[in-house]
């Protein structure tokens, strides 16, 4: 997939980028030893859940239950790489020790641009005030109407919480500018404020859309909540995919999901619903159930096909049943769990809710 194959090489350039163009001897040595960047920045999501290892082009055939219940996985997939890019740039720079506030100029050797970093104290965002707050800009000409802002983190070292966000084509300019637009923005905390010992929350808006001829579910817009009590990791969400069909023409859906993991035993239990992606509701019911997979296939089969033989339309809809669940390997079956490994994970899903189509269609990601 084109939108996830760029993400994780944005990760790569975006280390390098801040690795070679801003070497150490650049800073001047402060006499303390502690870092003031945060040690983690991102909660890890068992593989049963998050995954790109399936992808079905568009134009073998019509996807089917456990199809959908797959693309979830690579959804879920994309939006922890992008977590990911932003623990990168945090790693890399803590490489350099940075132990009180201070600002620095580098060029950089990806792109050849002229980056601005600012560590700040004591700065207020969305009502907070926080202990700490980097900015990086790109300094360089531009010929595109694109705030310079490339990376903005708040954050508190104890405990670690805080709120990062970034414009990829801002970090490097060698970036197509189609992704001028795209903003990630990830909340991080292990305050506990949400009922778990670690949390994330990981929003991307403006991602480009690929040409609906060769994937037509391409998505432009997430946002999902990761939490994690122990082993279990508990995710819910929405992915945006405005060009997304089934069988009746109608575009624009939302891969609105609830899902749970364990770590230990890399299993995964999901339920996945298809409301449209401007449907303006918070009701888990609306979401999963009455716009679950099979609801919404079965009602867009009959609409296009009245005259079908019902036992065809169950033989196709078989894997469509809720909730799925699944192994290291994938999908492996709907409907009844495999063993009674998954039953607390059943409990667990029962509990979450994902976000408002609506709200999620309305997603701005905005700098400070």
């Amino acid at each position: 997939m084109k939108t996830t194959k760029k993400i994780l090489a944005l990760a790569v350039i975006i280390s390098g980028l801040i690795f070679q163009s801003c070497q150490k001897n650049d800073i001047e040595p402060t006499g303390q030893n502690e870092n003031i960047l945060p040690e983690r920045f991102k909660v890890d999501i068992p593989s049963s859940i998050s995954s790109v290892s399936y992808y079905k082009d568009a134009n073998v055939d019509t996807l089917q239950g456990n199809d959908i219940y797959e693309h979830m996985r690579t959804f879920i997939y994309v939006g922890e790489h992008a977590a990911d890019i932003v623990g990168e740039i945090i790693l890399v720079i803590s490489w350099h020790n940075l132990s009180q506030p201070m600002s620095f100029t580098f060029i950089s050797d990806d792109d050849g641009r002229e980056k601005h970093v600012v560590i700040v104290e004591n700065a207020s965002f969305e009502g907070y005030n926080w202990q700490y707050k980097m900015t990086i800009t790109d300094e360089g000409p531009s010929d595109i109407n694109n705030d310079n802002t490339a990376l903005q983190i708040f954050w508190d070292k104890n405990p670690i919480k805080g709120i990062a966000m970034l414009n990829p084509y801002n970090i490097d300019r060698t970036t197509d500018p189609e992704y001028a637009e795209t903003m990630y923005r990830i909340d991080y905390s292990e305050g506990g404020e949400m009922g778990y010992s670690h949390h994330m929350i990981v929003s991307i808006d403006g991602l480009p859309l690929e040409d609906p001829l060769t994937n037509q579910y391409s998505l432009s817009t997430m946002k999902m909540f990761v939490g994690k009590n122990g082993d279990v990791i508990s995710v819910y969400g929405n992915s945006e995919h405005p060009n997304a069909t089934f069988f009746t023409g109608e575009a624009g859906f939302d891969w609105a999901f609830s899902a749970a993991g364990k770590n230990s035993t890399d299993i995964g239990v999901a339920e996945v619903g298809l409301p449209s992606n401007t449907l303006n509701s918070s009701n888990r019911y609306t979401l999963l159930v009455e716009n679950s997979i099979e609801a919404v296939f079965t009602e867009q089969i009959y609409a296009v096909w009245p005259w079908i033989d019902p036992e065809t339309v169950e033989a196709y809809l078989y894997n469509t049943e809720a909730p799925g669940f699944f192994s290291s390997g994938g999908f492996v079956q709907r409907g009844t769990a495999p063993s009674s490994q998954y039953n607390s994970l059943l409990n667990i899903i029962a509990g979450l809710t994902p976000y408002n189509p609506a709200e999620i269609h309305d997603l701005e990601i905005v700098f400070d």
